[in-house]
């Protein structure tokens, strides 16, 4: 039995409206305005509400407004004497599903609910389908049938159903980001915003405004207000990726967030509320960098409450077969190409030690696929392509006959270096200082010094 709810300052419309839907097979509650309506629905939610625009203490558009807060699916039908197109714009903009104008008949009212209740169910309908089908398909993003997997898995699994904040650990590569959606999608968060951070990324004079927002004029540049990332992932999550490369100072503001779930915005004079469950990563050992006074201890436990532990490739060896197929048929599919591998070529792949863990098989597939026509098998030697430009060094250089300036030859393959790996991950920092194997702020210094900062 559908609960509706009919909110009425005139006794007799609520009087005939309830024997109309009772008859109807609803249950059917009545309220006189909008403050005694919505103390009913605190009290118990109704699917659907037929309101009056024009009450004394809360008018009808006040109640839709508050309705649509505590229950954002509820179907709310307006009803007037006095409707005018701005009152219609009005109750539609705030999400009224219809709007009909006094005196009416019953029958058309009746067909109106209905119709509301309809769209309800299939939204509802809907929303359960897309949920069914994030849940399903998180898990699935990440490959393995390996032992250590499975844990994984059930890790994960576990851990999205808590409110906690969450502290994933790992490699570079071996796919938190993955990890950080799975727990996202498969928690009670799952239709709200996921918003994924990249802490190295974010130049450190940056980074509070990105987070926490600005306000007009708050420094050259601020011409209007700005919402930051943690008001965008407000009732769902955010991902601080790499957060073992935020400054301290930045550290200190983060903490009192987790703590206080307030943000203050730069410039602001108040806090904003927030609810917002935080995901963080790091491929840095967070516990030695406490010790050594570049992370802070209260922020770390705080961070760690659940820890997630990412296996690299090289303990999980047995699932490089199905991570190869995995991404054959995805990247042959994105090309629209029909390539196949070799068991030599397999034996080779598994051969690999892969210090890249799984990012770095995943590119290679990648290049291989690229390189490969279509209905073609994959050579080998497109496997030993990474290699070999990773293996070149100083022995591949030669001295020119009449000399040369040692400082300025180096300081141009330095910049060269740093150009190639920027320009090769799309100018992401983070997998540019992966790529010539030091720290982001190591990198900035780089960029800074050889003015490659456009």
């Amino acid at each position: 039995m559908p609960k509706l709810l009919i909110v009425d300052d005139e006794k007799g419309y609520r009087q005939v409206l309830k024997l109309v839907f009772e008859a109807d097979g609803y249950d059917v509650r009545t309220a006189e305005n909008g403050r005694d309506a919505l103390e009913q629905l605190h009290s118990e939610l109704a699917d659907a509400i037929v309101s009056d625009v024009r009450m004394p203490d809360m008018d009808g558009i006040e109640l839709l407004r508050a309705a649509r807060e505590l229950h954002p699916d509820v179907a709310v039908v307006m009803m007037t004497a006095f409707g005018t197109v701005d009152t219609a714009r009005e109750a539609f903009k705030l999400g009224a599903d219809d709007f009909v104008q006094k005196p009416f008949q019953n029958d058309e009212l009746r067909l109106i609910v209905k119709r509301a209740l309809e769209k309800q169910a299939l939204v509802a309908e809907n929303r359960a389908f897309r949920q069914a089908q994030r849940r399903s398909g998180s898990l699935k993003n990440i490959v393995g049938e390996s032992p250590k997997m499975q844990r994984l898995f059930a890790m994960i699994d576990a851990v999205a159903k808590e409110p906690s904040t969450v502290l994933i650990t790992g490699e570079s590569g071996t796919g938190k980001e993955l990890a950080a959606r799975a727990v996202h999608d498969l928690s009670d968060r799952a239709d709200k915003p996921f918003v994924p951070v990249n802490c190295g990324a974010i130049p450190d004079n940056l980074l509070e405004a990105e987070l926490f927002g600005y306000v007009k004029g708050a420094f050259t540049g601020a011409n209007t207000n700005q919402r930051g990332l943690f008001e965008s992932a407000n009732g769902g999550s955010i991902f601080l990726d790499e957060i073992g490369e935020m400054p301290l100072q930045m550290q200190v503001k983060i903490l009192r967030a987790l703590q206080e779930q307030r943000v203050k915005p730069v410039g602001a004079t108040s806090e904003v509320p927030i609810d917002v469950r935080v995901i963080a990563a790091t491929n840095r050992n967070l516990k030695q960098m406490v010790d050594d006074g570049t992370f802070r201890q209260d922020l770390y436990y705080r961070l760690s409450v659940i820890p997630l532990q990412m296996p690299s490739l090289r303990d999980h060896r047995e699932d490089i077969p199905l991570l190869v197929e995995h991404f054959i048929a995805k990247f042959s599919a994105k090309s629209g190409k029909s390539v196949s591998l070799s068991a030599e070529g397999m034996k080779a792949l598994e051969s690999r030690e892969w210090p890249g863990n799984v990012r770095e098989l995943e590119h290679t597939i990648e290049r291989a696929v690229a390189l490969t026509r279509d209905g073609e098998e994959m050579e080998t030697e497109l496997f030993e392509d990474g290699d070999a430009a990773s293996s070149s060094g100083p022995d591949d250089a030669s001295l020119p006959a009449d000399g040369l300036k040692l400082h300025e030859y180096l300081n141009g393959v330095e910049k060269k270096m740093v150009e190639e790996a920027l320009a090769r991950v799309g100018g992401s920092q983070t997998k540019a200082a992966e790529l010539l194997g030091m720290q982001v702020h190591a990198l900035r210094h780089l960029i800074s010094k050889h003015g490659l900062k456009k």
